[in-house]
């Protein structure tokens, strides 16, 4: 079962019927979506899901798009997720007080468009989004290492695997966290750490900038026709896949019930986040380093291995970058961790029984290592995840929740609100489509260099 009954009370110890219905999820849904947060919880979950590193790569998508267009951009893509989340927590309330409370994506997809929906498509996308985001916080993560590493030791003969499966060897431990809730203060340590690498990012750009260090500002946009266009539909998805999610039933499942409102007020809290992070590393960036802004922002802070700011500096920024990478690596295994459960796990027996926590540990542990080694074996595994951002994170989360609404409150189509809904994702489907070809082109353009375990 992915869904439970009628949400009858807030106390701490449900009514019979309730317990009754508790013991039919199965082990996946017990287990890992324990429903026990608070509104002030899911602000955490929402701020780790979304204010992620993967926002330091905002100059970088503005250097194609220029100083209008980027702002606008980003501004857009706040709105329209903002909204788009909400409307998705407004179609998960309703099915809950009709006595069917959605715990997972696919749940949604299997009630309101259809089993087959939910089994081939939702399902299976958002479990390539999720991975896809483990393996690429991996591989960001050592990264990071490596970076540090070489910033102490310039001629350091190690190589970015090694600091890949160093990392791996956090995320074998923080992975045996039991369930979603239990994340909650990790995700509020997540939220400290995300402003703090937010905040080191933008002081950093703006000292830069203000100084003769850093490389004369050019805000150009490229001359050739084909490279800009393509580096416009790339940078529209790098702003998109930022705000991106694809969680949001799963960690609205971690409220305690009445879940009612509470999930307007974590993004309320997500988004105060995002509004401070976003827009300041973005604009600060993009200001100190124009055209020139790397993939990375963090990469821009040294000069053919020189450091424009103090090594501690530096050393503290991808410290706190790597401690978040770890809180939203983990946020991102649930879905697997939950699918894990389901197949593994024994619902009738206890949580912490040997019967469930051998396979969990055993199962959990061969999926951080597979996780691991796909990182350290494919480091362009960017290019592969923008193309998984494309058709994972543009469906899930500015398309699906639109169409859920339309399909569950049945707006007139005489009114705004239902052309207004169908229009963005519309949108979103075109862009989709777009991304995932510049994705492509990518991807062609740098297999010359692919290497398997290579040291970049």
């Amino acid at each position: 079962m992915g869904s439970v009954g009628p949400e009858l009370h807030d106390g701490k110890s449900p009514p019979p019927a309730a317990a009754e219905l508790r013991h039919e999820l199965d082990a996946g849904a017990q287990f890992v979506l324990k429903s026990r947060g608070s509104w002030i919880h899911s602000g955490y979950h929402l701020t780790t899901s979304i204010v992620a590193p993967p926002l330091l790569s905002l100059p970088f998508a503005f250097a194609s798009l220029g100083w209008t267009a980027g702002i606008v951009s980003l501004v857009i893509g706040a709105v329209v997720t903002f909204y788009s989340y909400n409307l998705l927590s407004l179609v998960l309330e309703h099915n809950a007080l009709l006595g069917h409370r959605h715990l997972r994506f696919r749940d949604m997809a299997n009630d309101i468009l259809g089993p087959k929906w939910g089994m081939y498509y939702v399902g299976p996308i958002q479990f390539l989004v999720c991975y896809g985001a483990v393996v690429g916080s991996t591989l960001l993560g050592g990264q990071c290492m490596k970076a540090i590493y070489l910033v102490s030791d310039p001629n350091g003969k190690m190589k970015l695997y090694e600091f890949v499966i160093i990392f791996g060897g956090l995320m074998l431990i923080l992975a045996q966290i039991p369930s979603f809730h239990s994340l909650r203060y990790i995700n509020l340590v997540s939220l400290v750490l995300c402003l703090s690498y937010s905040a080191c990012a933008t002081a950093a750009s703006i000292y830069i900038g203000s100084s003769s260090k850093g490389p004369k500002k050019d805000y150009s946009l490229n001359s050739n026709n084909e490279t800009r266009i393509f580096g416009i539909f790339n940078s529209l998805a790098i702003i998109a896949t930022t705000f991106g999610n694809g969680i949001i039933p799963e960690i609205q499942a971690t409220l305690a019930a009445p879940v009612k409102g509470k999930m307007f007020k974590g993004l309320f809290v997500c988004y105060a986040i995002v509004t401070a992070t976003f827009f300041s590393v973005s604009i600060s960036g993009y200001w100190a380093f124009g055209n020139k802004a790397n993939g990375l922002i963090l990469t821009n802070f040294l000069d053919d291995g020189t450091p424009l700011v103090p090594k501690w500096f530096i050393l503290m920024t991808n410290v706190f970058t790597i401690l978040q990478l770890s809180a939203v690596a983990v946020v991102y295994l649930q879905p697997t961790n939950e699918v894990l459960e389901r197949a593994f796990a024994d619902p009738t027996k206890g949580e912490f029984s040997a019967r469930n926590v051998v396979p969990r540990v055993i199962s959990r542990s061969l999926s951080v290592v597979l996780a691991t080694t796909v990182a350290a074996m494919l480091p362009f595994f960017g290019d592969i995840n923008a193309l998984i951002g494309a058709f994972g994170f543009m469906p899930l989360d500015f398309v699906l929740p639109f169409v859920f609404f339309n399909l569950t409150f049945e707006p007139s189509k005489r009114g705004p609100l239902f052309w207004l809904n169908a229009a963005i994702a519309t949108v979103f489907s075109v862009l989709a489509v777009t991304a995932a070809v510049a994705a492509v082109r990518q991807i062609s353009l740098d297999a010359r260099t692919y290497r398997l375990f290579a040291n970049i």
